[in-house]
């Protein structure tokens, strides 16, 4: 088993993303609590760095991204964009042989890891910030937290990849107001517009447990599952059906399979056999 199912850390004090492993759960939480955690190029490229990290660790069965200080993100750092005018172009040019610019990737980077991702958010979440909560698979929200699809301030468009997750959240006339409007939203009516999975008074404490629950499956289910969804949402009965055996497929007598069915049988008494690390996905 890797030794990044005890506990390893990135907590260096200059570092953009801290980040460590604890009991099979990623903690990555973005540190430029001065700055709100507005997004400059170190960031973004701490960011990717990170979820590449956790794709390549099989031991990783769930992701709690969160941010230090008063606010989970606020957005692209301006300030840091009219110092160093080539962030921009570095950020925005798409190498011929990806599907996505670092704008885009640093959002929906969450989504297409194999392990769930869940984002604590409390204080602001504006623009930016907002895109990559929604690259996530479940936001766990403040009800006083204040987000924002914010990109209409600067007279420009959401671009880091919210239409591929807006599409699955909201609806068509709530997502084409709040990108012409910008309006600020509370965690409240971020829940009435599909964007929060819940809210609570205790962001972090509430995705821990969820975090907690989720790692104690079996982490080849867990990681089919998000693979199934992500390939079927909107694709229609019959390729979702096809979908549906042809992942069915691969678990069917897998190691964990075997482990989870003999967890099943065992009853309430018995102690649960621990799961291998993850082998699909």
């Amino acid at each position: 088993m890797s030794n990044l199912a005890g506990v390893q850390s990135s907590n260096i004090e200059d570092s953009r993303v801290l980040f460590r492993v604890e009991e099979h759960i990623a903690y990555v939480s973005l540190n430029r609590p001065d700055k709100h955690n507005g997004l400059d190029y170190l960031l973004f490229r701490e960011l990717i760095a990170t979820a590449k990290k956790i794709r390549k660790n099989k031991a990783v069965r769930a992701v709690i991204l969160s941010g230090e200080g008063d606010s989970f993100c606020a957005g692209l750092d301006f300030k840091s964009v009219s110092k160093t005018p080539s962030m921009v172009p570095k950020l925005f040019l798409k190498l011929p042989w990806t599907s996505m610019n670092a704008f885009q990737q640093v959002a929906y980077t969450w989504k297409r890891l194999p392990v769930p991702v869940i984002s604590a958010i409390h204080g602001n979440c504006f623009g930016g910030g907002l895109q990559i909560a929604l690259g996530t698979d479940f936001r766990v929200i403040h009800p006083e937290a204040k987000l924002s699809i914010m990109e209409i301030k600067w007279g420009l468009i959401p671009d880091m990849s919210a239409t591929a997750t807006l599409s699955t959240l909201t609806r068509y006339d709530i997502a084409e107001e709040l990108t012409m409007t910008g309006k600020v939203f509370s965690g409240q009516e971020a829940f009435s517009y599909g964007l929060a999975t819940r809210v609570t008074e205790h962001p972090m404490r509430e995705a821990k447990a969820l975090a907690k629950l989720i790692s104690e499956k079996s982490p080849d289910a867990i990681a089919a599952s998000k693979y199934l969804y992500r390939k079927t949402w909107n694709a229609g009965p019959r390729l979702s059906l096809l979908w549906e055996r042809l992942i069915q497929m691969r678990l069917l007598g897998r190691k964990n399979q075997r482990i989870a069915m003999s967890n099943g049988l065992a009853g309430k008494d018995k102690e649960p056999k621990p799961f291998e690390d993850r082998s699909l996905f």
